[in-house]
């Protein structure tokens, strides 16, 4: 598949192509996405460029390569956008488990953690790495740079639907309707849903999980566009301090709150608290992940559902590597489950059914 084949078919200049696929500046917004589609219709996608899988060997230079030109780095990805950092407790885990696992294999690691920018990439050279592991949510430019400069990479806890890759997940959606399910058959019948569906993949895989064990119990579903809860950004903590008094006012308190991660599920537990509401006596809730980031001595354990983050991090290594030595493989997504933590802040039988 050639840039001229994919400009002939998009309607534009092989240049266009050139710089919409490389991840550049120059074309709009609207034309880089027709662009890709058409790449990926075509093809072009199918396949990342194989750079070969070579012996771990000591003695590298910065760039990653050893005397005599052998690869031995592998790059670690996380932008430090939504969250995302080397220090939180849900991503740092991620990153351990990935570098345990390269040392296991005595390959070197180059972390990049900058937002993107044109000159992101700079650190890494292509001709002195095995491969990449992206971890979190990444934008399609960087992406489409790190693709166009022929770099293996695996995913972790994202996909982009026009770049197709081998990717890890938790395995979102089950987890989350075997943790609704609970709710439901424990006698809660108002469940709400608090994580925006549209934040990340995984939160719109929680949110199914959620919305479809309340369908097959037989209970109304509110709407993302209707529910504020269902719309948090980065002011979340905003909206939850103003949500929670509101339904308090109007006698709308749910018995259950199911919350997208277990950041979500400590702002409602400090809400409730503010407001006199005691958990789990009036209210549950239930997070994801396991973090167990907050230590405030009025809060409740967190009922949650343990990710293992190591794990996953481990398994992208694994997957990377599974590439390299099978270029043609088909590109798998793999899916690692998660159990479920009853702890205090969730109660059996909601208010008023005892």
């Amino acid at each position: 598949m050639t840039m001229q084949q994919i400009a002939e078919r998009a309607g534009v200049s092989k240049f266009a192509v050139s710089q919409a696929l490389s991840g550049k500046s120059g074309v709009g917004e609207e034309t880089r996405m027709r662009i890709i589609q058409t790449a990926n219709e075509l093809g072009y996608f199918r396949r990342p460029k194989p750079l070969g899988l070579r012996p771990s060997l000591s003695g590298t230079d910065s760039g990653g390569r050893r005397p005599g030109g052998a690869k031995n780095t592998v790059v670690i990805l996380m932008p430090n956008v939504r969250f995302q950092s080397r220090e939180s407790l849900y991503w740092g885990r991620i990153i351990d488990g990935a570098a345990a696992a390269l040392a296991e294999r005595e390959i070197g690691v180059m972390m990049v953690t900058e937002s993107y920018s044109d000159r992101s990439l700079k650190s890494i050279n292509p001709d002195g790495v095995l491969g990449l592991v992206g971890i979190g949510f990444i934008a399609t430019p960087l992406l489409l740079e790190i693709r166009y400069q022929g770099i293996p990479f695996v995913l972790v806890d994202h996909e982009d639907p026009l770049i197709p890759s081998d990717t890890v997940f938790m395995n979102n959606y089950d987890c989350m309707r075997q943790l609704a399910q609970l709710v439901v058959q424990s006698g809660h019948r108002d469940p709400r849903f608090v994580g925006s569906p549209k934040y990340s993949r995984s939160f719109h895989d929680r949110w199914l999980g959620f919305r479809s064990s309340l369908e097959e119990a037989g209970l109304p579903v509110p709407a993302p566009e209707d529910d504020l809860l269902l719309q948090l950004e980065d002011d979340a903590y905003l909206v939850i301090d103003r949500e929670v008094p509101a339904l308090l006012a109007k006698n709308k308190l749910p018995s259950a709150f199911v919350c997208a991660n277990d950041f979500l599920a400590y702002l409602v537990l400090k809400a409730l608290a503010n407001n006199g509401v005691e958990v789990p006596a009036a209210v549950s809730v239930t997070g994801f992940d396991h973090t167990d980031e907050e230590r405030d001595p009025r809060l409740p354990a967190l009922s949650t559902i343990h990710v293992p983050n190591a794990r996953m991090g481990r398994r992208a290594v694994e997957m990377l590597f599974a590439r390299l030595e099978d270029p043609e493989r088909p590109f798998e997504k793999a899916l690692i489950g998660g159990e479920l933590l009853l702890r205090e802040s969730f109660r059996k039988e909601p208010r008023g059914t005892e």
